[in-house]
């Protein structure tokens, strides 16, 4: 136990980074929505053995299963989604990465406007670095070959929908059950992305071993595996210093798919890299916080 408070935090930032490079290797054999649909029913049914173990507390009232149910359609399906179709368009997993790795940055700023919660000047000025990081790498991306505008648009909209989705849980979900309400949200999403894939997809599966241990990996290791430590970080008092973590997820994305997909990152992308997680940590960092947890 005595190495577990410095080893969680960046084993978490891993295997969050990971599912980006998970989608990659997984969608050229199944189309986006089904995939996540599949993944959706699979972690639904892995949290509500959790939520049977552990004897949680499910909603006690319709309302509040609505606004559970809300949340898991926003940050599960819409901002997956997302980030899915994008990466099945063609967007370098590395630049999805960091686009809705800003989301830290529009959270704060809705925050400011939807909860009334005071936009700082140093949260500002993180959202200026943040976009021009990402401008910097966008570009620089389009100067060696055009980028679809469509997965381009499906990656900001995960974007958004992850930030409203934040939002919405802590003004109408903060109390709920962390293992019963992660249940509540992937059936949504599952529902939400197998309605999508009904409408958009032919539902194509192709069960190759690069497939099921994709869908493994992101089921298992990220969904669960995340999940437990997030549930161990706040259980050893790192729960503020999460947050912080998740400006070192695109410059960790991006090196994994370097590794794993070629997908290379030129000087200029990776100063854009290095100035976006500088904007985002502006914004989710106190003033207090020195160093990295």
């Amino acid at each position: 136990m005595t190495f577990l408070p410095y080893l969680a935090p960046p084993v978490f930032v891993l295997l969050w980074s990971s599912a980006f490079v998970g989608a990659k290797f997984g969608l050229p054999h199944a189309e986006p929505l089904t995939f996540l649909a599949i993944r959706f029913a699979l972690v639904t049914v892995l949290f509500a053995f959790i939520a049977r173990a552990l004897s949680a507390p499910w909603p006690t009232s319709w309302r509040q299963t609505g606004h559970i149910a809300v949340v898991g359609a926003l940050v599960q399906g819409v901002y997956l989604g997302g980030v899915f179709v994008a990466i099945h368009r063609g967007v370098p997993a590395s630049l999805a990465a960091l686009i809705v790795g800003l989301q830290p940055i529009l959270t704060a700023l809705l925050a400011g406007r939807l909860l009334g919660e005071r936009t700082s000047a140093r949260q500002w000025l993180g959202l200026g670095l943040g976009l021009a990081g990402v401008a910097v790498v966008l570009g620089e991306r389009m100067e060696a070959s055009p980028i679809d505008r469509i997965g381009l648009a499906t990656c900001v909209a995960g974007l958004i929908a992850m930030s409203l989705g934040t939002l919405h849980q802590k003004r109408f979900a903060s109390s709920m059950n962390v293992a019963t309400g992660s249940a509540v949200q992937n059936i949504t999403a599952a529902a939400l992305t197998f309605i999508g894939a009904l409408a958009l997809e032919d539902l194509r599966v192709e069960w190759v071993p690069a497939f099921s241990l994709s869908l493994a990996w992101l089921t298992v290791v990220v969904s669960i595996g995340a999940f437990s430590l997030l549930m161990v970080m706040i259980r050893l008092g790192e729960a503020v210093k999460v947050v912080s973590l998740f400006y070192m997820v695109p410059p960790t994305t991006a090196l994994l798919a370097w590794i794993l997909f070629d997908e290379r990152i030129g000087l200029f992308g990776a100063c854009g890299i290095a100035v976006t997680a500088l904007g985002v940590a502006l914004v989710v960092r106190r003033p207090k916080d020195t160093g990295l947890p």
